[in-house]
């Protein structure tokens, strides 16, 4: 599953749902020592990138209000102003397509800001990445921010769609008609036949994604992504790189602190992708991951004490319950109110969509219930909410750039002898979730492009602090990964946070000690202990 970010998941889920449940310069004027002081570096670092000409590093962006975000975006309506009436504008800024070639063919990447409001002691531009690989920036960070007030006072809060995201050269694969066969396709297949159309679905995927976007695919990989943060940093006029990266965000910036430490400036991870796996590693974790949260779920239900789910009494006839949905959907899918069927795939991915969030579990409930009765229209909507598809059956590229990032990134090709080989495995870690999670092991497999890494480096010697905050009840990055993202960084660089709670991420969440842990660092900057435990 997309290892993309609550607010993402968030935003997505209540446009699918709503129908559904109703029928410049950037000089710093901080005074005080800052832990991420000194001058930005221009040097070229050990990227296989050339060094870039002032046509791109001095470039001036044209600010204009933000339009509603396009298709690819996800749709929906244009920004409103931040609570405090920070208006949201819109820009683009060049890079080029090919870092090994920078006086090349350039690409547009959409950028979105809203400017600080205290100009007097602003610090500068704090960018965020809210995960995917796949997400955009500019439709997520309005519908987010209300979190991130208070950021505002003294940051232009800025993100941005990665390249080959939205409207940044977008990867376009399949249209909406084909998404809706491709996403309906038995990913947990049982037999030879089911094997084999499992197989032709990736293949014909993948050859469309050849045909429509085969001159971007080699380019739109992590690698590339953070050279751009080093180029918008440059064309924002920052002299260091304030950063706010949760979920795939953190393995972004994980990239660019390896790439490019000494221009690292206050930064934080949330919701930590583990930098030490590799593919088939990490595949298992969410596979743990995901039982996990599904297990918590389930312990709350049967400790509230009511008409628990599938009339569960224990955590395991719950569980039970919903494995037996699902192979009853596997060999018959049920109706919908919207006319199309709920498959088992489609079950799973709505699952799995309202564990991102502890405050979605009431959908999961409800959904998971409302199927065992013979109506799969909510949990079809959930799945619609993981997948990017609107209620007028369009679809964002959000799945598209997912994969497109992710196999050119990842090296691992998997056949299907090594996955069945592994199966086992994955279904000890989860019975709910091993199969679907152990058989997407071979998504990249038929990709028209090679990889880059088994996994990358985070490496970040002479690197300021770096915030890491783990989730102890995070499905999508199990919490490991944040001690994992810290011993990776280096000594003196990764500083962790544990919260112990349910969902994806912990800024948003309900704790106040993650919230002013990270708020003092930002604003004051202010370094928390390491081991520093948030209830």
């Amino acid at each position: 599953m997309p290892t993309t970010a609550s607010a993402v998941r968030a935003a997505a889920l209540v446009a699918s749902l709503s129908v559904l449940l109703a029928a410049g310069c950037s000089e710093s004027g901080e005074k005080g020592k800052d832990p991420a002081g000194g001058k930005a570096s221009t040097a070229s670092p050990e990227t296989g990138a050339s060094p870039l000409g002032k046509k791109l590093t001095g470039q001036k962006l044209t600010w204009k209000p933000c339009p509603a975000p396009s298709e690819a975006e996800g749709g929906g309506p244009s920004p409103a102003p931040l609570p405090g009436g920070s208006e949201w504008e819109c820009s683009f800024m060049d890079a080029p397509l090919d870092y090994a070639d920078p006086d090349g063919e350039t690409i547009e990447l959409a950028l979105i800001r809203a400017k600080a409001t205290q100009t007097a002691d602003r610090i500068g531009s704090l960018i965020f990445n809210f995960g995917g690989p796949g997400g955009s920036g500019v439709a997520t960070l309005p519908a987010a921010a209300t979190d991130y007030v208070a950021l505002n006072a003294r940051y232009d809060l800025v993100s941005f769609d990665p390249r080959g995201v939205g409207r940044s050269a977008g990867v376009v694969c399949e249209d909406d008609k084909q998404l809706d066969a491709f996403y309906a396709l038995d990913a947990t297949p049982d037999d030879a036949a089911e094997i084999t159309a499992y197989e032709k679905g990736l293949k014909s995927y993948a050859a469309a994604c050849k045909k429509n976007s085969g001159d971007a695919l080699p380019h739109v990989g992590t690698l590339n992504a953070a050279r751009d943060m080093d180029l918008m940093r440059q064309v924002l006029g920052d002299a260091k790189l304030h950063y706010f990266g949760i979920s795939y965000g953190t393995e972004l910036g994980g990239v660019y602190a390896h790439l490019f430490p000494k221009n690292v400036g206050r930064a934080v991870f949330d919701a930590v992708v583990d930098p030490t796996k590799d593919s088939e590693q990490s595949s298992l974790g969410q596979a743990k991951g995901f039982q996990l949260a599904l297990d918590n779920f389930a312990r709350d239900c049967v400790d509230r004490g009511d008409e628990c789910l599938l009339a569960g009494t224990t955590v395991e006839e719950v569980e039970a319950g919903v494995v037996d949905l699902l192979e009853r959907l596997d060999r018959q899918p049920i109706p919908t109110g919207s006319g199309r069927e709920l498959t088992q795939t489609q079950a799973l991915n709505g699952i799995a969509q309202s564990l991102y969030s502890q405050e979605f579990w009431e959908y999961l409930e409800a959904g998971v219930s409302e199927a065992d009765g013979g109506d799969g229209s909510l949990l079809l909507a959930l799945s619609d909410a993981m997948t990017g598809r609107n209620t007028n059956g369009q679809y964002s590229n959000s799945g598209a750039a997912f994969n497109a990032i992710s196999c050119v990134d990842s090296k691992d090709r998997y056949s299907v002898a090594q996955t069945k080989k592994e199966l086992p495995t994955f279904r000890d870690a989860s019975a709910v979730f091993g199969d679907y999670l152990g058989w997407g092991m071979i998504s990249c497999t038929n990709w028209p492009v090679g990889g880059t890494w088994n996994h990358p480096d985070v490496s970040a010697p002479g690197a300021p602090p770096i915030v890491v905050i783990g989730n102890t009840g995070d499905p999508a990055t199990p919490y490991e990964g944040a001690k994992a993202m810290v011993d990776a960084l280096g000594p003196g660089v990764g500083v962790e946070i544990t919260y112990r709670g349910q969902g994806h991420g912990a800024y948003g969440a309900t704790s106040t000690c993650v919230k002013g842990a990270v708020d003092a660092y930002l604003l004051e900057g202010r370094v928390p202990a390491a081991g520093t435990v948030c209830p």
